[in-house]
């Protein structure tokens, strides 16, 4: 497998907030910690703290989550590692997408154990764990429901609604039914555990047991409880969406564009089936499109006694996540990075360390048949980031068999009626106008004959071209980044080796598009 690195200003695909912030631009600074350098990671180390009662708390809600299943004993000892002050965890959060979802939910994987794996070269005297954190609580299941195998979409229907984690997999056997191949770490996941989340755990161990990754469900009473006092913040003061609507104006001001847009309360109502917003009405609190109403002493009765019934909305879940975890660094995407640059204050107000915010691995995975395809058009990887008229044109004026560019022309055109001009106004000097408008016919029957020029070129290399616009597509599925189409499972099918492959050679502190073809070995 070749590696090619391209950098992400090149690939025509993000944000200006995201290539900024990984850029160092200096009006950004105000809105993030520290740098997502590895020398970054040393002072992050000695501010970050949690407390003996609270790491004691997560070792054994871990290992109470883990306890139906076979745990490697990289994951068993990061696990326990977890209750000593030297050990720290690197995270990546992400829905529970059906059979993985998009590929990029392997490279955040993948991002972590590098990342850690680094860390502990660079400081022996520490322990760090990769931590996968569910996001079990959350409640769009369109989003999870369907993913791409070669070429076809699978989608799971079902009825249940509230929490996804808490949702039962027995729908999936329709879809395990029409794969066209058998896949039995999924088979095992969706027909023989009980809810989403747990089929999720079970799947992303059995992926990542070996190096030791561990996965977190915050769906949990005791964890909840350590965030209570915020919680109960935020139902009374709504303190996170002063401080996100005053952060979210200042970058704004700076012209980008913000992500996420705080409400008065940042909090769901949990319930059986049921995940819905509070809302303040007057003297009471209503659950939207549910029966449940409180007052405010009831509220927090509920609070103190029923800490899992509430359910922190993207504003709170990073900063829930950072008071539970020994955490010093985010892995995420650029959207995802972008709204934490929104939440900085938020952290500050509750005296909580922002950590690192690191961007996931970024790739581009070229398999034997596609390498073949562009060995056949002979172009530089690089060159598919192009979008496909650039690209079909860029490919047609290198193949030519004589340049089909008038620009020397045109220059040439454009020196003589200058000098032109120049007689005319010995001359006479009111025919300047009419000789510039005969030098703007000119040009545009020149513009024409170039058009033809490239048109016709076009039709001589018209197998190539539909080659090269074939083998984009199949790259760039309706235009998009292939890691945000396709599933990890195109590739690991006829490839075992696919995410060794990824751990060994994609670099976690390395922030460009790692381009991989399958086709050669170096």
């Amino acid at each position: 497998m070749i590696l090619e690195k391209l950098p992400l200003t090149e690939t025509n695909q993000f944000d200006p907030i995201f290539l900024d912030y990984l850029a160092g631009e200096p009006k950004l600074k105000p809105f993030y910690h520290r740098s997502p350098h590895l020398e970054s990671l040393a002072e992050q180390i000695a501010e970050k703290q949690l407390s003996t009662e609270q790491r004691a708390t997560l070792v054994e809600v871990l290992q109470q989550q883990y306890q139906s299943l076979e745990t490697t004993s990289a994951v068993a000892e990061n696990i326990r590692a977890l209750a000593g002050d030297k050990t720290f965890t690197v995270t990546t959060g992400h829905q529970l997408n059906i059979f993985t979802g998009p590929l990029y939910f392997i490279y955040k994987i993948v991002t972590v154990i590098n990342a850690c794996r680094r860390l502990q070269e660079e400081y022996p005297h520490y322990h760090f764990v990769p931590v996968y954190w569910m996001a079990s609580e959350d409640h769009d299941f369109e989003e999870i429901s369907y993913f791409n195998l070669f070429g076809q979409t699978y989608t799971w229907e079902t009825q249940q609604q509230g929490a996804v984690g808490r949702f039962h997999p027995n729908g999936l056997g329709k879809v395990l039914d029409a794969l066209p191949e058998s896949t039995a770490i999924f088979e095992k996941a969706y027909r023989q555990q009980e809810t989403l989340a747990d089929a999720v755990r079970y799947y992303v161990n059995e992926l990542f047991g070996e190096q030791g990754l561990v996965v977190l469900d915050a769906d949990n009473t005791r964890l909840k409880s350590s965030f209570v006092s915020v919680m109960k913040d935020d139902l009374l003061n709504h303190t996170a969406k002063q401080k996100v609507e005053e952060t979210s104006a200042k970058l704004e001001g700076l012209e980008y564009k913000t992500q996420v847009f705080p409400r008065e309360i940042n909090l769901f109502y949990l319930w059986e089936e049921s995940r819905e917003r509070i809302v303040r009405e007057g003297d009471t609190f209503q659950v939207l499109n549910t029966d449940y109403s409180f007052t405010e002493e009831e509220l927090l009765r509920e609070l103190k006694e029923y800490p899992e019934r509430f359910s922190p909305n993207v504003i709170l879940r990073p900063l829930y996540q950072e008071v539970i975890l020994p955490n010093l660094a985010y892995v995420g995407g650029p959207s995802e990075l972008s709204y934490w640059l929104q939440l900085k204050p938020v952290f500050e107000y509750y005296k909580t360390t922002f950590p690192l915010l690191m961007p996931r691995n970024f790739a581009l995975i070229i398999n034997k048949t596609n390498a073949k395809k562009l060995r056949k058009v002979d172009i530089p990887a690089a060159d598919l980031f192009l979008d496909t008229q650039s690209l079909v044109k860029k490919f047609v004026e290198d193949n030519a068999d004589t340049s089909i560019s008038l620009k020397e022309e045109k220059a040439a055109l454009a020196q003589l009626f200058e000098k032109i001009k120049e007689k005319a106004r010995v001359v006479d000097g009111s025919l300047e106008g009419f000789i510039g408008s005969e030098a703007n016919n000119s040009f545009k029957s020149l513009s024409n004959i170039e058009k033809r020029l490239k048109k016709a070129e076009e039709q001589n290399q018209e197998t190539a071209v539909k080659q090269l616009e074939g083998l984009k597509e199949k790259l760039f599925p309706n235009g998009s980044l292939q890691e945000r189409a396709e599933n990890f499972l195109n590739f690991s099918i006829n490839n075992p080796d696919f995410i060794t492959e990824l751990l060994n050679k994609l670099d976690p502190f390395d922030y460009q598009m790692h381009i991989l073809n399958e086709g050669e070995e170096q």
